[in-house]
């Protein structure tokens, strides 16, 4: 029996560290192919060597809301204040038990009008249709019942106007230069169907008139903590997979789509928590089934500034919902996985999100708890084991304190010295500490959620300082 256990440990000890190795050599290849492009992309714009135009196409922008009182009206401030010519704004209430669809009407003074909504995409019944007059571009509210946040998307892109359409989160501001930075990638080529866009913690950031006054590390060590999170995130996986058209997440807080393709292949699904993810990979698939020539796209110019949970509680609930979420759509389109008719999307993308996201919490918990187990069993060595993971941690830490502050520089961005001194403490205790919180939240995420399909999975939301 005891021979049958030290087998099992010392397989799964040697699997874990091979998992382990495959990993740390993607994040470093990953993050210096994301770095250099960042740098030459900033090298570009100090020569004055990017695209120029005076044609604006026109854009609808998508803000689905429930229960967003406190942040909604901040929201769509900053959009009236973004840098572009030909946009409309549609507000979808996904009935909202608060008063956001008060202070909406109230703030900007709209009236109730009579627009009758065509329905391309299945979607719950409007019950009111609002106007805001006086603006410098259209704001329309609708008021419909409660269908979850795919179907409050679905009634915004039957009542937009326009060829192409933004999805933003009504707890998110943009830059004013944002959707000009995002419509790049359509300008430059003729075949995209799907752009996403950088994510930022907004609690680090002070914003007026769309544009940065100030940045800093906030004290909460939870949102810090979120703020190495993202910036790791959107430049270790997204560049690298820009390159050969494998992006299967386009994040639903900042994604720009092309309505006429979106609407072929059906929508937003209605009964997936992980809706945006389940869309873009449907696009692929749409796409390829068809032989229609495509790309999917990633803009890390084109910033969205965020609210992130800020405590424990809000994020366990965020992280189980998308680890839900990624599960549905990988399982719906598992035909896609090491099929060559999906190219590198079937043969590299799906593997990885298979194995260094849906399964890697499960991994990482047992092969920590393998390996505890070996050391006390004797068959691991406890210095081995501590010297190992302080390696793997702090090799981590250095990669991710590259990201964050190359993301500082080629964003222009300044920090006093105290907030560099934080940024650097929080890395270090992001990788120790927090990734194992939320190995163990992700692992546990199948627990108590299946029959959640439709909530929004709402967090505490706080006005921001200096909007």
């Amino acid at each position: 029996m005891l021979g049958a256990l030290e087998y099992i440990l010392k397989f799964v000890n040697w699997f874990f560290l091979f998992y382990l190795m495959v990993y740390a050599t993607y994040l470093l290849l990953s993050v210096s192919v994301g770095a250099w492009d960042l740098y030459y992309a900033n090298k570009m714009r100090r020569i004055k060597n990017e695209i120029k135009h005076d044609f604006y196409f026109p854009v609808s922008i998508v803000v689905p809301a429930y229960n967003e009182e406190v942040t909604i009206v901040d929201s769509i401030e900053s959009l009236l204040q973004l840098e572009y010519r030909l946009y409309e704004i549609i507000i979808v209430d996904d009935g909202s038990s608060d008063d956001t669809v008060k202070v909406l009407v109230e703030h900007f003074k709209m009236r109730m009008v009579h627009r009758p909504i065509r329905k391309r995409l299945i979607c719950e019944q409007e019950k009111a249709v609002y106007k805001a007059e006086g603006l410098r571009v259209p704001v329309i509210l609708i008021s419909k019942h409660n269908g979850g946040k795919g179907d409050a998307l679905n009634m915004g892109i039957n009542a937009s106007s326009y060829p192409y359409f933004l999805c933003i989160d009504a707890d998110s501001m943009l830059q004013a230069d944002s959707l000009e930075k995002i419509v790049q990638p359509v300008m430059e080529e003729d075949n995209v169907v799907a752009v996403g866009g950088l994510v930022r913690a907004a609690q680090s950031l002070k914003i007026k008139d769309g544009k940065r006054v100030g940045y800093r590390m906030p004290w909460n060590l939870v949102t810090s903590m979120q703020i190495m999170e993202y910036d790791r995130s959107f430049l270790a996986a997204r560049i690298l997979m820009d390159r050969f058209n494998g992006n299967m997440i386009i994040s639903g807080a900042f994604g720009l789509f092309k309505k006429d393709m979106v609407i072929a292949a059906g929508g937003y699904d209605r009964e997936t928590l992980g809706e945006d993810m389940e869309l873009v990979v449907r696009l692929h698939v749409f796409c390829r089934n068809n032989k229609i020539p495509y790309s999917v796209r990633y803009e890390p110019d084109a910033v969205c500034w965020s609210q992130v949970p800020e405590s424990l509680g809000d994020l366990r609930k965020q992280r189980r919902r998308w680890h839900m979420g990624l599960f549905q759509s990988l399982m719906k389109h598992r035909k896609v996985f090491m099929n060559p008719v999906y190219g590198w999307l079937g043969m590299v993308s799906y593997l990885y999100y298979l194995l260094y996201e849906l399964l890697s919490p499960m991994f990482q918990v047992i092969g920590w708890a393998a390996m505890a187990a070996s050391a006390v069993t004797g068959i691991l060595n406890w210095d081995f084991m501590i010297r190992f993971y302080l390696m793997y941690t702090m090799y981590n830490a250095v990669l991710t304190i590259t990201i964050f502050f190359q993301r500082i520089y080629t964003l222009n961005l300044k920090m006093s010295a105290l907030d560099s001194v934080k940024a650097v403490v929080v890395c270090v205790l992001e990788n120790v500490f927090f990734r194992l919180f939320l190995d163990v939240v992700r692992a546990t995420a199948f627990i108590g959620y299946g029959k959640r399909k439709k909530q929004w999975g709402e967090i505490k939301r706080v006005k921001q300082d200096g909007v």
